[in-house]
């Protein structure tokens, strides 16, 4: 055996179908593309959202609602998280590089922390935003909440 007589394996390859070379061939006339209509011209492509000349269903549909351009979006993380990180790697300050080194956020969220659970450990917590319970809640364990 060697490179001049490999092969591909038995019944691995196809012919290609050679359209529109006569009736004899069984691929001429239409060359497989059926009768008429944008499918089988030449250059066809369809576009997005195209419904064959029927008005589109984003265009039958009514316009609602806006995107605020200057919206801020947080990562949320609850006080319970904030207490089982400080129990788990026994720490006195959570940033948060803390949080993206934990897996809780990415490096490029903005975070909030928000009042859901306990906190009895005495943290400083260093973050992008704060509710009200949640900074009443780390005040109240002798902790501080600065904003980033």
């Amino acid at each position: 055996m060697n490179l001049s007589n490999l092969t591909p394996a038995k019944g691995s390859t196809h012919h290609d179908k050679r359209v529109g070379r006569g009736a004899g061939s069984g691929y001429g006339g239409t060359s497989t593309r059926g009768h008429k209509g944008a499918k089988s011209r030449s250059g066809y492509s369809k576009k997005f959202g195209f419904e064959g000349g029927q008005m589109p269903l984003q265009r039958r549909l009514p316009k609602f609602g806006f995107k605020n351009v200057n919206r801020v979006e947080y990562k949320a993380i609850n006080l319970s998280f904030i207490q089982a990180l400080a129990e788990k790697l026994n720490l006195s300050t959570i940033d948060p590089q803390v949080l993206v080194e934990n897996g809780y956020a990415s490096s490029n969220d903005l975070i909030k922390i928000l009042g859901n659970g306990q906190l009895t450990a005495k943290v400083e917590v260093k973050a992008h935003a704060f509710s009200k319970s949640a900074q009443a809640a780390i005040e109240a364990a002798n902790g501080s909440a600065v904003k980033l």
